[in-house]
């Protein structure tokens, strides 16, 4: 387990743009595959985005496919989520999480291992 803290979170209209950021306090930062889930008032948690620990190889929902961008910057130990064209449907609470060496794959599946932000609240409105 590692601190994950994510940040960007805000009210914005519908069509605009907004920028998540995602910190994750080690060292080895590089190591770690990261990935953003969201959940929305009376839904499960659902996963977004996810970039690879080697080679940088990104996955995304078909919800967000072509609006959504996530990226990393293994020496800021960052990874961020931009996202443009929001929706009145990506209203959600965004968590970032991280897992040492994991497949984004297994980020969705076992989601019990990975390390876990407190969340940052994305309101879109219409």
């Amino acid at each position: 387990q590692v601190p994950v803290v994510e940040s960007g979170g805000r009210l914005v209209q519908a069509g605009g743009s907004l920028r998540l950021s995602c910190t994750a306090s080690t060292l080895g930062f590089g190591s770690y595959a990261m990935a953003w889930f969201r959940q929305a008032p009376g839904k499960e948690r659902e996963w977004v985005a996810g970039i690879s620990w080697k080679g940088g190889a990104t996955y995304y929902a078909d919800s967000v496919k072509g609006r959504f961008t996530i990226s990393r910057d293994d020496v800021r130990a960052t990874a961020d989520l931009q996202m443009n064209s929001l929706k009145p449907e990506d209203t959600a609470v965004y968590f970032c999480a991280a897992r040492f060496r994991a497949t984004i794959r297994s980020m969705v599946n076992d989601p019990d291992e990975n390390s876990w932000g407190q969340g940052t609240q994305v309101t879109v409105s219409s």
